[in-house]
């Protein structure tokens, strides 16, 4: 039963801190990316200097991940990966933002971060 309990704990742990930005690989690109994304939403959600950075953290975790599903991914399966990925940075935001603020930032979301951009020739 201790055995058992100490699996537990430890599974528990893991699934965690899987998904935090400090445990996934740092990438320059998306820190510079999540600050210009903090800056253009900032502009108009008028954040607190605790919030600009939770803020800004939140948007580099699921930058990162936005670069993995667009490396290993292709087509509508992308598409629909990075539409859950929206939905969960969305939600997540909820911790963070006040609630007009939240309901501003959806607002102006598909301007900032659009889903998928596609280039006409």
């Amino acid at each position: 039963m201790k055995k058992f309990f100490v699996l537990c704990v430890l599974l528990f742990s893991f699934t965690g801190y899987s998904q935090d930005v400090y445990f996934q690989q740092s990438n320059s690109e998306a820190k510079k990316e999540a600050i210009e994304i903090t800056k253009r939403y900032n502009n108009q959600l008028a954040l607190t200097g605790e919030q600009e950075l939770l803020f800004q953290q939140k948007v580099e975790e699921f930058l990162i991940r936005r670069y993995k599903v667009e490396n290993e991914f292709s087509g509508q399966e992308k598409l629909n990966i990075l539409l859950g990925l929206q939905k969960e940075e969305t939600a997540e935001m909820d911790d963070i933002l006040t609630r007009p603020q939240l309901e501003l930032y959806k607002s102006i979301k598909p301007d900032i971060q659009p889903l998928e951009v596609i280039h006409q020739e």
